[in-house]
């Protein structure tokens, strides 16, 4: 062999171990998410099964809940160590055939709601994974009443968060909206997969920040931060869409507004008035960070042929 072809040779075995040792992407739900579906699980998420009132009221609440329902911090604990929110098992409000967690799950689209890993109060000691509800199937077949009785849903709400994930009790609208959006969940009102997107994921960011301001404004500043946290989580999924080579500068005024919304987070139970005037500003100038992730969105994870490029093996 010449010296130039060996050179080549060398060459191109390089490329493969340096593509080989490249590590995909991280994906917080790959932590929960069987192995051959995490392709799916990215990039198609089941389409909503939400009745929205005319009542401005009860809409409100049902959006308050909707945030909360995809926000880690609502479970505390290791669960929210991991990024594990009631979205994770309920993708959509229905379940989630692909969660897979270890320790938790036996088969598929199971989990132990009596284990010790996320829980000392319920935990027993024994492995008894259970299928997932469907929190947008037949409310009949649900354990829990969901007719709107007082002393039914809130309080077995109250449980999972307190007793199954060691997570603090939410503020009183935060678990009132999570009561009233599950019983705002039916199959009739269920539609099509959707694409998961950058304008899906910045909505979930302004409705979560929506809240916030509503509530803050009513004085009720925990229930605000909550819904701050939930944005958050929301900027850091979409961050996770932008970890690839070249989209390092894209991703820079996304984590910097991501740092500036922290700091609002951190400010707003002992200065609620100075915060919400940061956070008006914070939402006046989103275009910074977002126009340079609209631009490049064809070119992230958020594009799925790139996505399935770019995932390890057997994802």
């Amino acid at each position: 062999m010449s010296r130039s072809a060996a050179l080549l040779v060398l060459g191109l075995i390089a490329a493969a171990s340096a593509a080989a040792a490249r590590p995909a992407p991280a994906a917080r739900a790959a932590e929960w998410t069987t192995p051959g579906a995490l392709l799916a699980v990215l990039s198609t998420e089941p389409g909503p099964c939400l009745t929205v009132p005319a009542d401005s009221r009860r809409a409100r609440s049902i959006a308050i809940g909707a945030a909360a329902f995809r926000a880690p911090l609502l479970l505390g604990g290791q669960a929210a160590r991991s990024g594990l929110s009631c979205n994770a098992c309920h993708r959509g409000g229905r379940d989630n055939p692909a969660f897979s967690y270890p320790g938790l799950s036996g088969a598929p689209g199971t989990a132990d709601v009596t284990a010790s890993l996320f829980s000392s109060h319920r935990g027993d000691g024994l492995f008894n994974p259970r299928p997932i509800p469907n929190l947008s199937g037949d409310k009949h077949l649900l354990r829990i009443d969901q007719s709107g009785a007082p002393g039914a849903l809130e309080p077995f709400i109250l449980g999972l968060t307190t007793e199954e994930f060691d997570g603090p009790a939410p503020p009183a609208a935060v678990l009132t909206g999570l009561a009233d959006y599950v019983r705002a969940l039916s199959p009739g009102a269920c539609t099509a997969p959707v694409a998961v997107d950058l304008a899906g994921a910045l909505r979930h960011v302004g409705a979560a920040l929506d809240n916030a301001r509503m509530l803050a404004s009513a004085g009720d500043a925990p229930a605000a931060r909550l819904m701050i946290s939930a944005a958050r989580s929301e900027l850091g999924l979409i961050d996770e869409r932008y970890a690839l080579h070249g989209l390092e500068g894209r991703a820079a005024p996304l984590r910097r507004a991501a740092a500036a919304l922290g700091e609002i987070e951190r400010r707003i139970i002992a200065d609620p008035a100075g915060a919400l005037t940061a956070l008006d500003r914070w939402q006046h100038g989103a275009a910074v960070w977002q126009g340079p992730l609209r631009r490049a969105e064809a070119r992230s994870l958020y594009n799925r042929a790139v996505l399935a490029r770019t995932l390890a093996p057997g994802q």
